[in-house]
């Protein structure tokens, strides 16, 4: 984005360009085709299947009083989103508007795949509020790609809240096509996030060890830093039939406030620990300034269409050579198998990865009644798998 206005603002200062020849240039390459649009949705929240309840003690009695049940089935407040945007984004010959009005959510092909359905300016600048099941999150997908006869340039920066995404690259490619329907391209991508992908914190402070091989850290050390308390505590029981006596030894745990919130080390360990290790690593990871990975990327495209049979397939593949330009490279992905018993492995360079994605649009009609589809995408990104297929049959009565 803020590259679009530093280019939009050069062409304003420079003298060689009058202010209507440039008005109507932005009209033709940037805004000619393009959509302006505000939307949004409301629907209810996800609902229990059963409803849950628990039993609480009458406040007026005793733990074998009459208890009072209440009802603890989770309640969502109801779904919304609202968004605004302005895109041009071209549609391959299979493509077909999925509605008469666009929304922002709509998935196409100019993200993803090597080349465009067309040479030129695209773009799509999104943004959008959603709750959904009672949490708040941001959303934004500010795209730009131009297509040439022998480039590729594109700029995305993106973010969906709910599944924790975050991303920004910036890609140059040379373009080669081949006769009219294979292309392959080859430059370098930028890539930026934030995500600590492959360092897990709560993992290196327990791995940590003296001069003796010792641990530093004992779990339940987690537990007190965070205000919880450890009482140990000796139980004896006397069996009603053979009067056997039997003594146990164990610690119970209260939080700062001093309520029981668990009855063992084991039972503190399984509920309290989880909650506690996530809230470690997300105060590690907030100390970390965000990373920027630099990579060859290489692409490839087929396009065939015909009204009867289309197949268009692409895959683009990030090479093994990347490398850190900003933010602390030990706790990189790069460094993701440095550490271990006693911290980080100094010997260690680090290792490289292959991140890659592919898919493949294939339609064929058989006849003038049946018709088959079949559409996937998968990506690699780091520690990210994301997958979707699509497949199904057309069976139209004439």
């Amino acid at each position: 984005m803020r590259i679009l206005i530093l280019i939009v603002s050069f062409i304003l200062l420079s003298p060689t360009v009058s202010h209507a020849q440039f008005l109507k240039e932005v009209y033709k390459d940037f805004l000619k085709y393009g959509t302006v649009y505000g939307a949004g949705d409301i629907s209810n929240s996800i609902e229990a299947a059963e409803p849950t309840y628990f039993l609480r003690t009458n406040p007026d009695g005793s733990l074998y009083s009459i208890p009072d049940v209440v009802d603890n089935t989770p309640k969502y407040p109801f779904d919304y989103r609202y968004g605004f945007g302005i895109r041009k984004l071209a549609r391959f010959d299979y493509e077909r508007k999925p509605k008469n009005f666009y929304d922002g959510t709509e998935q196409q092909l100019a993200f993803t795949a090597p080349t465009s359905a067309v040479q030129g300016l695209e773009y799509q600048f999104h943004y959008e509020k959603e709750r959904w099941r009672g949490e708040n999150f941001t959303n934004y997908n500010y795209f730009l790609k131009h297509t040439g006869k022998y480039h590729i340039v594109k700029l995305q920066a993106r973010e969906v809240g709910k599944i924790n995404l975050k991303y920004n690259s910036a890609e140059v490619r040379g373009r080669l096509p081949i006769g009219k329907k294979f292309s392959f391209s080859a430059g370098a991508i930028l890539r930026g996030h934030e995500r600590a992908y492959g360092y897990n914190p709560v993992e290196i402070w327990l791995n940590e060890i003296d001069e003796f091989g010792n641990p530093v850290n004992q779990w339940y050390e987690l537990g007190r830093n965070y205000g919880y308390n450890d009482i140990f505590y000796t139980q004896t029981s006397i069996d009603p039939i053979t009067g056997e006596e039997t003594t146990m030894q164990d610690w119970c745990w209260v939080d700062e406030d001093g309520n029981q919130v668990a009855h063992s080390d084991l039972d503190f360990r399984e509920t309290v620990m989880p909650m506690l290790m996530n809230r470690f690593n997300g105060e590690a990871w907030d100390l970390l300034d965000p990373w920027l990975d630099l990579a060859p990327i290489v692409g490839l495209d087929f396009y065939h269409y015909k009204k009867d049979f289309w197949l268009h397939g692409y895959a683009n593949y990030i090479l093994p050579y990347h490398r850190y330009i900003r933010g602390e490279e030990d706790f990189s992905y790069l460094h993701r198998n440095s550490w271990g018993l006693g911290g980080h492995n100094n010997n260690l360079k680090g290792e490289q990865w292959h991140d890659y994605s592919f898919g493949v649009n294939l339609g064929t009609k058989i006849g003038k009644n049946l018709g088959i589809f079949i559409e996937g995408e998968y990506s690699k990104m780091w520690d990210s798998k994301l997958y979707q297929t699509t497949f199904g049959l057309n069976y139209t009565f004439k």
